[in-house]
């Protein structure tokens, strides 16, 4: 599964690194390839020196037959990474110009393929927030999509551009599937017309995206969230704990066990694992 948008500041590391923990946390064998250049979730998990260390990375097992298993740690939190690395730029430039067979399926078939159902029941991937050969190898491996949104005018363009320049070229050549469209960073009120309500809004207003919306976003009777009887509310709420948490170099689960928004992590996990939101009776 990818985390991916064609926008930044939309929190995908964050989401990456907590579903895979989540996902940990229900007993699965989970690997974490951090495939953005700036390594927000490698940071995010302490691995700082080894995003500066660039003796071996991702690009040693694309391009010098090295072992995945080579580039892969324990985060300690139940689940391994795959870290980015300061050269993983110059790895995508060697992606794009050299002599490569099939450049957009080196990690389907170096990474992927060797490991999924063998080491790793799921591999969750972070991608960058803009086209790239990068993320066109996440897309490729893994075939299914969480799609982090956060409010702002560019909301839904940045959507819109997702689907349409990167997904919908894949969908040509391959099934790529959107399991979950996520309103995420949300701090406002819902009840009155602030940003974090114009994207629930448009999200629970288009016909064609409601199965992909989770049940923690999901909005049916917003009668009743003007009347403030919605409760929790809707959507990733922006807490000060995830941002600790980043800080710390940990996942929310282990800085936070308490924090309200885990419950909305463990139904990503679960949509993930189920193949497709289930909508609850």
């Amino acid at each position: 599964m990818s985390v991916c948008m064609l926008k930044g500041g939309v929190g995908k590391s964050t989401l990456a690194v907590n579903i895979a923990r989540q996902l940990a946390s229900h007993e699965q064998n989970v690997l974490l390839i951090d495939l953005d250049p700036n390594g927000h979730a490698t940071v995010g998990l302490g691995f700082n020196e080894t995003y500066h260390d660039t003796e071996e990375s991702i690009g040693d097992v694309f391009f010098e037959d090295a072992a995945p298993e080579s580039v892969i740690y324990d985060t300690g939190y139940e689940f391994d990474i795959l870290p980015s690395s300061e050269d993983l730029e110059q790895v995508e430039r060697e992606i794009v110009v050299g002599d490569v067979f099939q450049p957009s399926a080196l990690l389907k078939r170096e990474v992927v393929e060797p490991l999924l159902g063998n080491e790793y029941d799921y591999i969750v991937t972070d991608s960058p927030a803009y086209r790239s050969r990068l993320t066109d190898n996440a897309l490729v491996a893994t075939t299914n999509l969480v799609l982090p949104l956060a409010p702002g005018n560019e909301a839904m363009s940045g959507l819109e551009r997702t689907i349409e320049r990167q997904i919908g070229p894949l969908r040509k050549h391959m099934d790529v599937d959107v399991l979950a469209l996520v309103p995420n960073m949300l701090s406002g009120r819902i009840d009155q017309q602030t940003q974090d309500r114009q994207l629930l809004e448009r999200l629970n207003s288009h016909e064609s995206l409601q199965d992909r919306i989770p049940n923690f976003a999901r909005i049916t009777d917003w009668e009743a969230v003007d009347a403030g009887e919605i409760s929790p509310t809707p959507g990733i709420r922006d807490r000060t704990s995830i941002t600790k948490a980043y800080g710390e170099r940990m996942p929310l689960m282990d800085y936070d066990p308490e924090c309200d928004q885990l419950r909305c992590f463990d139904e990503l996990a679960h949509i993930i694992e189920a193949g497709g939101v289930v909508r609850h009776e």
